[in-house]
């Protein structure tokens, strides 16, 4: 008897690692999730590549929209609501620009383990203050370091919300230095590539350095520079 208790135990303990180490994987990647729609990179053979900046709008959004400009080519920004709501003006100024604009959350925490209430209003609330932009194009959704497990992918299947991730990010978790983030990024991307740059953030400037170079590097290699949404439409 006692040695089927210590199997059934056992037993136990390894089917819960099992799905913890499961979880632990399903929430961190960034091809998968298990519900709903996901994008990484779009499965085409043009040359087409998306550059998506993440979080605020911050102090520095005038300075962001100045080079993309300067560059001639529309980004699409994974906004929070709380950034929108304290600057509405840098909010209206991107969409004005005719760059694209996704949900980002109302306040940038991980949407793991929070009830349904609290996603669905993390979600609605940003899409309130992305429509008070005066945006009116399609809303994408990326979470928060991108992280998702059940509740949210769920929310967003429901919704008809397509869960944008990315292929390209070499700004994130380390301090890469402009010539590192331009090196990576070209070396990294493909045909459909998303790309993923920090650049309303304190270190953001580097990253924002970076995209001319990235543009006249990947535009020599041939490459145009589409929104997300875009890119979404052109995959085969």
């Amino acid at each position: 008897m006692r040695r089927k208790i210590l199997l059934g135990g056992a037993l136990v303990l390894v089917v819960a690692a099992v799905l913890g180490f499961g979880g632990y994987r399903a929430m961190n990647a960034r091809t998968f999730q298990w519900t709903g729609r996901l994008v990484a990179r779009v499965d085409t053979a043009e040359k087409v590549v998306a550059l998506t900046l993440d979080d605020g709008p911050s102090a520095r959004a005038p300075e962001v929209l100045r080079v993309l400009a300067e560059a001639e080519i529309r980004a699409t920004f994974y906004l929070n609501g709380r950034d929108l709501a304290a600057r509405p003006e840098a909010g209206r100024a991107i969409a004005a620009a005719g760059h694209e604009i996704g949900n980002h959350t109302y306040t940038h925490r991980r949407m793991i383990l929070v009830s349904g209430d609290t996603i669905r209003a993390e979600i609605e609330d940003t899409d309130r203050e992305i429509a008070a932009t005066g945006y009116r194009g399609p809303v994408t959704f990326r979470p928060p370091y991108g992280k998702k497990l059940w509740g949210l992918p769920k929310y967003l299947s429901d919704h008809d919300r397509t869960t944008v991730m990315w292929d390209v990010e070499p700004d994130s978790g380390r301090s890469a230095t402009t010539d590192e983030i331009v090196a990576e990024t070209v070396r990294g991307v493909r045909p459909g590539s998303i790309v993923l740059l920090h650049v309303m953030g304190e270190h953001g400037a580097t990253s924002l350095a970076a995209i001319p170079r990235i543009v006249a590097e990947l535009r020599s290699a041939g490459y145009r520079f589409v929104t997300v949404s875009d890119l979404i439409g052109r995959g085969r």
